[in-house]
């Protein structure tokens, strides 16, 4: 198990997941965390892993970089979406096996499974179905990588697990309306509508030099909010600090415990989720609350919806022992609290 003075590779550090972990392990009391920027490390390029891995020798790591995004994202940047993350985790992987990395944990996403997958999804539903087109090519990255996961466990003996998160959100959470998830785009666009209402228009220039520009065609109008898909699709959310948790947790298990998660033979897998979803149409009546937004919300069927149901099934991490602390409301103010607090930044 890790204790303070274990040395612990945190890949993705400044990202929504990496920053989280950090956060938890430093509060864990750890003073060895190892963490290198893009600029310092470029995780694409083997020969560059490599070098800091045999210089470094981490004895844990947390594998949470990736390119991600939402449905748009991942419709406009398919080849950047397989390639780049296929790169960074094969890269990091092998590295730690050659370097006798003692516990490997790789972060995933929920859309590993199937789009009519049987709800609550369950880790054996893994490649039992046809993927969701939108996040196809993301999601064949991340299958990639479990089962590189699996197989370094089988031929070599390594302690390497992959944990899938449901839909997460929070602090550093990416906020630009091209390439953002449901939620931080729901909170950016209703305060945006608020800001206008109130002829704030400074204050909406200021918004736009933090969290980028606002696309062209998806203007701000005070009296509306335009939402993509129909609204009915049902989605699960969870935390990033609950997950950071979770990992932590994971890897803080006694071998009794973790052994059997990526024992020879078993696809080394656990859903890290909250448990309860809601619908697309639900979550943005909860976020215009929590924004103050008084105006109405638009739902744009034409754009699409992605999977119908995405919740996962948890039984396995309440069976270890963990749930999740924060609820879906709370975790929204705290989101919002961020988003505004880089206001008083600028």
């Amino acid at each position: 198990m890790m204790n303070k003075n274990s040395k612990i590779f945190v890949a993705g550090h400044k990202g929504l997941v990496g920053s989280a972990l950090v956060r938890r392990l430093e509060k864990e009391g750890c003073l060895d965390l190892i963490l290198r920027s893009h600029a310092q490390l470029d995780l694409e390029r083997q020969a560059e892993v490599e070098t800091f891995f045999e210089k470094e020798r981490p004895e844990y790591v947390f594998l949470a970089a990736a390119k991600v995004g939402g449905i748009h994202a991942n419709s406009t940047f398919p080849a950047e979406f397989v390639y780049n993350n296929i790169a960074i985790q094969t890269n990091i992987i092998h590295s730690a096996w050659k370097t006798g990395v003692k516990r490997l944990l790789f972060l995933g996403s929920s859309c590993i499974y199937p789009r009519e997958c049987p709800q609550p999804m369950k880790e054996e539903h893994l490649l039992t179905g046809p993927l969701e087109a939108t996040n196809e090519p993301y999601a064949i990255a991340k299958i990639a990588g479990i089962k590189m996961c699996e197989a370094y466990n089988r031929e070599y003996g390594t302690s390497f697990l992959a944990a899938m998160p449901t839909n997460l959100y929070g602090p550093n959470d990416n906020f630009d309306l091209e390439n953002s998830h449901v939620l931080p785009a729901l909170i950016r666009k209703f305060h945006l509508a608020v800001l206008a209402a109130e002829g704030k228009h400074d204050e909406i220039k200021k918004d736009e030099r933090i969290y980028g520009s606002i696309p062209g065609n998806d203007p701000v109008i005070p009296a509306s909010v335009t939402i993509w898909g129909s609204g009915k699709p049902f989605r699960e959310f969870l935390h990033v600090d609950d997950l950071a948790d979770a990992c932590v947790f994971l890897m803080n298990l006694e071998e009794r415990a973790f052994a059997p998660l990526v024992a020879a033979g078993r696809t080394p897998l656990i859903n890290i989720g909250f448990g309860k979803d809601i619908t697309i149409k639900d979550l943005a009546e909860l976020v215009r609350k929590i924004v103050g937004f008084r105006g109405e919300m638009r739902f744009d069927s034409s754009k699409p919806d992605g999977t119908p149901k995405k919740l996962l099934d948890v039984s396995r991490m309440k069976a270890l022992g963990w749930q999740p602390a924060t609820s879906l409301a709370d975790g929204i103010r705290s989101t919002f609290e961020f988003y505004l607090k880089r206001y008083e930044e600028l």
